[in-house]
């Protein structure tokens, strides 16, 4: 198959997911191509089978904002019509849904067929997409989808609760390479950073308030009040200036390192002994997932998808939004007795593998299969 993929190129979970499916699909001997605005950050290595399509926003005078919408679908069109796609898999509805329906309208008046996928990851969804400004926008485009899935069964539930949504929406969890994503060995990097044999406490997000860094901070000084450890920081966004400053003004620099962004976060996860997540919401929870199959416990909040992957109890602990308290005496249960830390670490990984990208991508070879024969049943019954 020739599938084009939209999505946005950061270090986001969306992006990760898109870019981490095509190269997967593209093993298999699938044609991807990649439409965005700036190569996707997990895009490293070359592939006969990948290809990337930058789309560029003419620079005008009279735009207080670039068109950036219009660019994209213009560039999907081309493509399409170019490669000759069989289909488009777009990743985040805002705007990569309403694009591909647009791309559609336009090429139907070519003669040409383009169905496309919708997947749901969670801001697009939670915070978002229910802004009045982009609500019926994303209504309609969710609507029109030939296919539409959600990484979590309680977003599926929450769209259908914010929207008004008619189609179907199918359950595909998010996933991990294994190969990439496991334990290395890295104990001269280990003693580098804890040298006396700290634990090591670690947290990943994009820094916005939603991800409640200041409650990482907090739980690890609670955690320090009882034993050496240290904390490892890795992002960056908005709420970081902040956090760096509160842990400054409490002298706290000895303790607390800032890592920034990382492409390489399996050697840091490798060395780390417990994963904070105490997000307000996670439509999934993707970077608990990376720390699980690098054999790492999570201890994190229990809202939005979370509870579908962090097994209470097993492979960490789940607290109520906010409860510090009860996450860092998790995180000292977890961490006091180094048979019980074994433990959550052995369960964490056979978790994970339950989330082997291996067993997902059929899924979506099947999903894609479907589109494609409705689609050409559709077509023949019109003509």
């Amino acid at each position: 198959m020739k599938i084009g993929i939209l999505c946005y190129p950061t270090f986001g979970g969306s992006g990760v997911v898109a870019t981490e499916l095509g190269k997967a699909l593209a093993e298999k001997g699938h044609q991807i191509h990649f439409i965005t605005y700036s190569q996707p950050v997990r895009l490293e290595h070359f592939s006969e089978n990948v290809f990337y399509h930058e789309v560029g926003v003419a620079d005008y005078p009279l735009f207080d904002y670039a068109p950036y919408e219009t660019a994209l679908t213009s560039k999907l069109v081309d493509v399409a019509r170019f490669e000759k796609l069989d289909l488009v898999h777009v990743h985040y509805a805002i705007p990569h849904a309403s694009v591909a329906y647009m791309a559609k309208k336009i090429l139907e008046t070519f003669g040409l067929k383009l169905p496309f996928i919708t997947t749901l990851h969670g801001t697009d969804i939670t915070l978002v997409g229910k802004n009045a400004s982009y609500n019926p926008v994303v209504t309609f485009a969710i609507n029109h989808s030939d296919a539409v899935t959600s990484v979590s069964a309680n977003l599926k539930e929450d769209t259908y609760k914010n929207f008004e949504i008619k189609n179907e929406i199918q359950v595909i969890p998010n996933f991990i390479d294994l190969r990439r994503f496991s334990k290395q060995y890295k104990d001269h990097f280990k003693r580098a950073i804890a040298p006396n044999g700290e634990h090591l406490i670690v947290h990943a997000s994009n820094f916005r308030p939603v991800k409640r860094v200041r409650d990482v901070v907090s739980v690890f000084f609670k955690i320090l009040n009882k034993m050496p450890a240290k904390l490892l920081l890795i992002g960056d966004g908005p709420d970081r200036n902040m956090i760096e400053k509160e842990c400054r003004e409490c002298s706290a620099c000895d303790h607390i390192r800032f890592l920034g962004k990382m492409e390489a976060v399996e050697e840091i996860l490798s060395i780390s002994d417990l994963f904070v997540l105490p997000s307000e919401t996670e439509s999934f929870g993707l970077a608990a997932l990376e720390a699980m199959a690098c054999q790492v416990p999570v201890i994190s909040s229990n809202s939005g998808g979370i509870p579908e992957l962090n097994v209470h109890g097993k492979t960490g602990f789940m607290s109520n939004v906010g409860d510090i308290d009860d996450m860092a005496r998790n995180a000292i249960y977890i961490l006091e007795k180094p048979e019980r830390l074994k433990e959550f670490k052995r369960n964490a990984l056979e978790h994970a593998m339950t989330f082997d990208i291996q067993k997902i991508l059929p899924v979506y070879e099947n999903l894609y299969e479907r589109v494609l024969k409705e689609s050409k049943e559709s077509k023949l019954a019109l003509s």
